[in-house]
This record gives structure tokens, sequence and C-alpha cells, in this order.
């Protein structure tokens, strides 16, 4: 049922909503969800990375700038749609991009800036924790960059005192507790889904491995503590809500659930948390999530990552670091050739019509092909991103293949890398997209169902992506019934009724983006030539 203004004003004022906000790659978004868990209001706030001595960045001023901007701006949807000041919420939560690098001394001062997921500075540190616990650990995760700057012996590592995400780290701000989802942890270091915390033996010999080099620290005493969806993990401090909210309106006490990674809230905001199911988010980066019903035979393969859902259960995930950048590129360009031409367009018309256009393009996308890494892309050996665009003598080179390119290329990575679960024998009931790649219907969800080969669901809440998903969990722990599981609850409560199209992948389709598959493994042979020539 649709509710009124006046309806959705009174559970405002009651404080029955639930908030969610998700540090993005290139946006920081808040969803207001209402007391069914329907968004009722956004707000955003608009961000890049930046390349600083060598690193991928977001300066602290931005993290705690941005949220807060972030907040103003769905407070000012609120008030002009529902005419009320929002004072009071029954519950949120935060949640952001996986892994990085976050390490705070005892005064709780950050020690070095954030390094983000798209770093691949790592990787001694990685093939050699990898051989150590014969476990695979990406580049990416925290304790990657943890014992990277140990080998490094950067001035800073016998000062830390606690490690921490993004997600982990706004969370404090926002509460003063030191904890994270699993699902998120589960990017930091290994989780034994046994007892849901993090892989004891494996801490073990971590911190025998770095004591030999001297650090008198123990790993989980940096870690933060790890917690379960539904569980309360802390409350808005008079200090969190002022960080948040400048103008002093919104009111302490609230329960806050979680902190949570980008991939757990994609699992929430699809509803594939239940074994056999699986989702794909497509951003800045894309990557493919899969529940599993038993255990990988070779936890050791270098391109699936073992993390849980945010209930610790086993999840195996292909993480690529590239996705809708290069794209976002290229609007950029045609969009300031309609400005110099004298024509004017709003950037969402200009992504749909460039979207639609792409399914007019040849299957194959005419010997178009995009290699579209503007960082690394471990899953295809690149360490140094340098977008290309490649094509035959005899391609045709319109707006078309142009664009059905550039959305195949999006994809490229993870169909290459999701060839390994299909050899460990994965199954997939479902699998669900989200992200705003998808807000254009039917064409980069055709696209992708063509890349994995799997019939891709999207469902009406695409767009709105984690920072919904994040509201759903923190209403999970406010309003789920006693030892209702979080599967029951998406199941009965959120996603009852809700519209969603499904697309199998098209056969012409398909031949056309394995015939475009070969060339992008080719046209890769030139990128990592690029690479050796040019970083």
């Amino acid at each position: 049922m649709t509710k009124t203004t006046q309806q959705i004003a009174q559970e405002l004022e009651a404080g029955k909503c639930t908030l969610g906000i998700e540090y993005g790659s290139t946006r920081i978004k808040a969803v207001l969800d209402d007391a069914d868990d329907q968004p009722v209001a956004i707000g955003a706030f608009d961000w890049e990375n930046s390349l600083v001595d060598g690193y991928w960045t977001y300066a602290q001023e931005e993290l705690d700038e941005g949220i807060a901007a972030a907040y103003a701006a769905l407070k000012a949807d609120v008030l002009a749609r529902y005419g009320v000041t929002l004072r009071r919420v029954a519950g949120l939560g935060v949640s952001a991009m996986m892994h990085g690098y976050l390490p705070f001394d005892a005064a709780g001062e950050l020690l070095v800036p954030f390094r983000t997921w798209r770093n691949t500075t790592t990787t001694r540190a990685a093939r050699e924790l990898s051989g150590l616990f014969g476990f695979h650990i990406p580049e990416r995760w925290s304790v990657s960059h943890l014992y990277q700057a140990v080998l490094d012996d950067e001035e800073h590592v016998g000062r830390i005192a606690s490690l921490t995400t993004l997600a982990g780290y706004a969370h404090r701000r926002l509460t003063g507790e030191h904890v994270l989802s699993v699902g998120d942890a589960s990017g930091m270091f290994p989780i034994d889904s046994a007892t849901k915390d993090y892989d004891a033996g494996m801490l073990a010999k971590f911190d025998e491995l770095v004591a030999q080099r001297g650090v008198v620290w123990k790993a989980e005493d940096l870690l933060p503590r790890v917690m379960l969806a539904g569980e309360v993990a802390g409350h808005l401090s008079e200090e969190g809500a002022r960080f948040l909210d400048h103008d002093g309106d919104l009111e302490a006490g609230c329960p806050v659930c979680p902190p949570e990674g980008d991939a757990g809230t994609g699992m929430i905001a699809t509803n594939a948390v239940a074994p056999r199911t699986g989702n794909v988010s497509a951003g800045t980066s894309v990557f493919s999530m899969v529940v599993l019903e038993h255990a990988l035979k070779d936890p050791s393969n270098p391109l699936i990552d073992l993390v849980t859902t945010p209930m610790g259960d086993p999840v195996a995930m292909v993480h690529c670091n590239n996705c809708s950048s290069d794209i976002n590129a290229w609007v950029d360009l045609l969009a300031d050739f309609l400005r110099v031409m004298g024509q004017e367009a709003d950037k969402a018309s200009i992504f749909a019509t460039l979207f639609n256009a792409a399914l007019e393009g040849e299957k194959d996308a005419g010997g178009l092909v995009s290699v579209p890494f503007v960082s690394g892309e471990t899953v295809m050996g690149v360490q140094t991103g340098f977008p290309l665009f490649l094509r035959r003598q005899n391609a045709r080179l319109d707006v078309a293949n142009f664009m059905r390119c550039h959305i195949m290329a999006a994809f490229g990575a993870l169909a290459a890398g999701n060839e390994a679960l299909r050899e460990e024998g994965v199954r997939i009931d479902k699998l669900y997209g989200h992200g705003g790649i998808f807000k254009t219907p039917k064409v980069a969800q055709g696209l992708l169902a063509a890349a994995l080969e799997a019939p891709v669901t999207v469902m009406a809440t695409a767009g709105e992506g984690g920072a919904w998903g994040q509201a759903v969990a923190a209403s999970y722990m406010v309003n789920k019934a006693e030892g209702q599981s979080l599967p029951s609850f998406l199941d009965e409560r959120v996603f009852a009724g809700m519209e969603q199209l499904t697309l199998e992948p098209d056969a012409d389709d398909v031949a056309g983006y394995r015939t475009w598959l070969a060339d992008f493994r080719r046209a890769n042979e030139a990128e990592k030539a690029a690479e050796a020539r040019l970083a």
C-alpha cells in the first residue's frame, strides 16, 4: 500500500524510520526508510579518490565532512518532501567500501592517510600470507596492508593501537565502539565460519610471523570486535549525533547496527544471503558474491576470495577493481562535446540514451575492445592500470558498438574470474544485480547475463544500493521477531511482493560475448605491455 505524505510525516515525527549511510567509491549516500523498509528520502555527497604519494586515498577531512554533507542533503530532502525536520530515527547503520588500511594510535589519531582497497602495493605481503595460511589473502585486505607496512619498516607500525575499515572508523565516530560486522571483518582477516570470529590458528601464525620482525602488538588486540547482523553494536552518542548532524537537531541514543562492508549490504539489498544465491554489485569496482553450500576444494585459489555474509556464512567472492569509471569518463567526454556544440542535456538522460543505444550494437561489439583498467586489476594480472580502447581496422565504430563495448568491458574481468567458480562446481539458483549501472532497464542487466551465462534479476530498489541495504540491516536489528533469521526477515518482510525483472541469458548475446571476451583477453596482453613500458 502506498503511503500518503502525511502518513510518512507522522512516522518521521514518531522516530519510526531507519537510516543507512554508505561510503561508496564516488558517492556517500544516505537513505531513510519508512517503518515498512521503503525508501522515503535520499541524500548524497559526491567525492573522488586521489593518488597521493603512490597511494589511492581520501583525505580524513572528506571522511568526516562527506558523511555530514550526505546527511544534510537527506535532511533537506525530508524537509522538502514532508515538511518535517528530521530529529530522531529508530535505528541506523553505516557501511563502506571494504578492506583498506586505517591504523590509529592510542590517542585515536590516524597514523597514515587512508589507504583504500584500490591500492595494489601489497603484492609481497599478500603472497607471503597466502602461503603461510594456505588460504588466499588478496592484496586489498587489511591484513595485507598491515603486513606490508611491517615488511617496509614503516615508522608508524610500532605505534599502532587499533586497525579498522572505513565503516568501522565512521561507526566509532558515531558510537565510540571499536566493532565490525563479520562480513566487513572478513575483508580484514580470515573468518572461521564455525566460530563467526577471526580464525584463531591464522592469528597465531600471523603474530609469530610479525614478532620475528620485532613487532610487540598482537593482531587480535588491533582488530575490531566481530559482531553479527541483528545485534546492537552501540548507540548514537551525543558526540556522534553532532558529528553527523552539524545543525544539532538529531537526537542521540538510537541503537546502531554493526558497521558493514559494501559486499554485505549488497547481499542484503538483493536478498542474496541464503546458500546458492548470489549478487553482483557494480560501481567503481565490481564483484560477485555467491553464498556457498559447502567449502571450496581449493581455498588458496587466487581468483576467489572467501568472505562471509553478515551472519558469518561462507561466501565466494570474485572481486575486480574496475567497472564503471572508464564508462563515466567517456560519458563525460560526450557530455562535454554536447556543451561545446551548445546543447544542454542532463547527465541522467545522456546515460540513458547512450546505454539504450548499446542494444542496437553488434553482438560482439563489432571488433571494438575496451580494457577499462583505471587502477590495477589482479584478476587479469595487471598491477597498474592504463585504460585502453582498441579496434580492428575494419571495425564499425559507431555509438551503438562503442557503448556496447564499454558496458561489456565493465564485466570483462568479472567474467574471466567467474570461470574459476564454475570449475569449483559452485551452483547458483538466483543471481541479483544492483548498482547504478542497472538503472537503465535491461541494458547492463542483459549483458551481465551474457557475461556470466546465468539469469540476472534486478529489483525495483537496485539503484538504491548499499545505503538502502544498511537501512534494512538497521531495521532487522530493531524489528526482527524473536529468533528470526536474516533470510526469513528479508523474505517475509522486505522483499515480499517487490517488483523485479529477471532476464535469462540470450543465446546470441552469449555467443557474442564469448567472441568479445576472447578479444578482451588478447587485448589484456597489450595492457600488460603498456604497464611494462609506462608504469
